[in-house]
């Protein structure tokens, strides 16, 4: 069964960092092309970045460029997202999504000011 375990989300103040991770199960998370995703309250779930499956290519929203970079460690079949300077507005709940519409069921990460 194909699944994806988010964790690592919590209460930062502004300028601090997290990292958050995203366990796959069930299937190569290298075989994929994957993503972030975030909704916070009151707004429409939005991309932040993207890996390509096998050449790792990254791609990231604009809000995300400098301060947000996505890894993954394929032996642990797990993908991450290291995020710095975190703001206020990074305040939402983060999904991973792989490319053939799997999500996980999110972490939450709020940025006090």
């Amino acid at each position: 069964q194909l699944q994806l375990v988010e964790s690592g989300g919590g209460l930062v103040q502004a300028g601090g960092s997290l990292r958050l991770s995203c366990v796959a199960s069930g299937f190569t998370l290298d075989d994929y092309g994957i993503g972030w995703f975030r909704q916070a309250p009151g707004k429409e779930r939005e991309g932040v970045g993207c890996l390509t499956g096998h050449t790792d290519s990254s791609y990231y929203q604009d809000s995300a460029k400098g301060r947000f970079t996505i890894s993954r460690d394929n032996a642990k079949n797990t993908l991450y997202l290291q995020m710095n300077s975190l703001k206020p507005e990074d305040t939402a709940v983060y999904y991973c999504k792989t490319a053939s519409g799997a999500w996980g069921q999110g972490t939450q990460v709020t940025v006090s000011s």
